[in-house]
């Protein structure tokens, strides 16, 4: 049985507010969802560290529905984040999925990499292309995108972690938050991890986010073909629920 090496928790890097200040501080009634508002975020938070992973990947299922709907940020997508990274150390974290022996750890990180792709710079610059004035200071998309250094701090004290997909879906996460002005001067040690999931991984969205990064830092990527890409295609949008089954 592979634990992950950072059972005992991450250190909490300055400016992120713990989980419970999020979940009891946030005026979810107030945020809207893809569904009306977001009254019912508090209930499918909290069961994100239940021991059950069953009733775990459920709930970031849940989440993804409620503030990714369509692969959209929405005005609650920024506090869930805020809240996922925050519990990304918690001993919850470390419950092994069924039949993959993978941490949910994983699985969180996945669901911020799909976020942030959602708010990345390609998105966004397409939505400007589409809608003009899409971006304005105060959308949920630039709300998101201001708080990208606090996620990525959050994320980063795993891109060493002892389970090679935490250590992968840590590196996805860095790789697209990575992208703020603020964390270029992270780009290079990151690209470390980039040419390491194009050795590695055969998931044609993951080798995309990291062939993308690499080409937009300026490295060379010459031979390195990505993986043909769908519309709207960033990075790993399932809830992994196909987890919860037997494989056959």
């Amino acid at each position: 049985m592979n634990h992950s090496s950072s059972e005992s928790g991450a250190p909490r890097e300055p400016g992120l507010p713990s989980y419970q200040v999020v979940l009891a501080e946030t005026d979810w009634g107030s945020l809207q969802t893809a569904f009306g508002n977001g009254e019912d975020l508090p209930g499918v938070l909290a069961r994100l560290l239940e021991p059950d992973p069953k009733v775990q990947v459920t709930a970031l299922s849940e989440l993804g529905e409620l503030v990714g709907h369509q692969n959209s940020i929405y005005e609650a997508t920024v506090p869930v984040a805020v809240y996922v990274v925050g519990i990304l150390a918690h001993p919850a974290a470390t419950t092994l999925r069924p039949y993959r022996n993978v941490p949910v750890r994983a699985t969180l990180l996945n669901w911020l990499v799909s976020t942030a792709c959602d708010a990345s710079d390609e998105v966004v610059d397409r939505n400007e292309r589409y809608f003009p004035g899409f971006l304005t200071h105060d959308s949920p998309s630039a709300v998101f995108r201001d708080l990208r250094p606090m996620l990525y701090r959050a994320v980063a004290p795993f891109l060493q972690d002892g389970h090679e997909d935490v250590r992968e879906a840590a590196g996805l996460a860095a790789l697209v938050l990575a992208e703020h002005p603020a964390l270029a001067e992270h780009r290079d040690h990151l690209a470390v991890h980039a040419r390491r999931i194009l050795d590695t991984s055969n998931d044609g969205p993951d080798r995309r986010v990291a062939w993308k990064a690499l080409e937009a830092w300026g490295h060379d990527v010459t031979g390195i073909e990505p993986l043909r890409e769908e519309p709207w295609d960033c990075g790993p949008h399932s809830d992994g629920r196909g987890d919860l089954e037997p494989p056959f």
